[in-house]
């Protein structure tokens, strides 16, 4: 059995800000001193595939250091194959990514496949992000039209439930599920709090714990063609304009992983003050 976590960012929706909390996240245990390997299960976009390329042309051009992940890509070509084939390729990178490293982060893509079902089912930890809306919730749980009372489950709840549901047979091991309030919204105060209770609501019924994201902020936007976060500003890999936004940002992705419960190796705090 591998001895790596295993981390899934999931959501079934597009558009949930799953890969930016993906290389946030890689980013921080990366600095933290852990050994990360990456699997990227959205074979058509490939967000996560594109963010290190993007960061290993910026580092060989700029003559600067920083962490890079193990890697371990899948065709696109997969896309069109049968689920078995396609099944048989991931089994092959998981394995050897769980051989690797410390962390296995698996970014799966805005829909259901095979391959994104298997890699839940493998999951120590399932972080799903959702955007501040009712447009989100609604593919973790449906809402009464009249009343906005929570009615029950909705699809991507289910998934991880029976994925959580069978890890526990096979092998007594327990899910770790942990949504994240992404891109909040510095108004809509009534809809926020509606929507609080519908989360809260829903996490008492299905299991899973509530924990902060990321805001929409542009920074994290401009450094997205770098293949850089937050984590990885210094002295000498410096992109952008320095502002007191980038502290602000480094405090937010500090609660991230401590929602996670996340550390380095030697369960040290990732990304200590500075």
């Amino acid at each position: 059995m591998s001895q790596a976590k295993v981390i899934v960012v999931g959501n079934e929706k597009g558009g949930a800000g799953k890969s930016t909390i993906a290389i946030h996240v890689v980013a921080a245990l990366m600095h933290g001193g852990a050994k990360v390997a990456v699997l990227d299960l959205d074979l058509r976009q490939q967000s996560m595939g594109h963010f290190f390329a993007h960061r290993r042309a910026w580092l060989d051009a700029n003559g600067a250091v920083a962490p890079m992940p193990l890697e371990y890509p899948l065709s696109a070509d997969l896309a069109k194959v049968p689920d078995a084939e396609a099944m048989a390729h991931f089994e092959d990178a998981f394995g050897k990514a769980s051989e690797a490293a410390d962390f296995v982060l698996i970014d799966t893509p805005g829909g259901d496949t095979a391959i994104s079902r298997a890699a839940h089912g493998l999951a120590d930890l399932i972080v799903t992000p959702m955007n501040d809306s009712f447009v989100d919730f609604d593919m973790l749980g449906l809402v009464d039209p009249v009343t906005l009372d929570l009615k029950r489950p909705s699809l991507y709840s289910e998934t991880v439930w029976n994925s959580r549901k069978a890890r526990a047979v096979a092998s007594g091991k327990s899910i770790d599920w942990v949504v994240l309030r992404n891109r909040l919204a510095p108004t809509e105060a009534r809809n926020r709090k509606r929507l609080d209770e519908r989360v809260q609501a829903l996490s008492r019924r299905v299991g899973f714990r509530v924990g902060p994201g990321l805001r929409d902020r542009v920074i994290y936007r401009e450094l997205f063609p770098f293949g850089l976060t937050i984590a990885d500003l210094s002295p000498t890999i410096r992109p952008v304009a320095m502002s007191l936004q980038h502290v602000a940002a480094r405090q937010e992705l500090r609660a991230l992983v401590g929602s996670l419960g996340l550390s380095g190796p030697a369960g040290e705090e990732l990304l200590a003050a500075q």
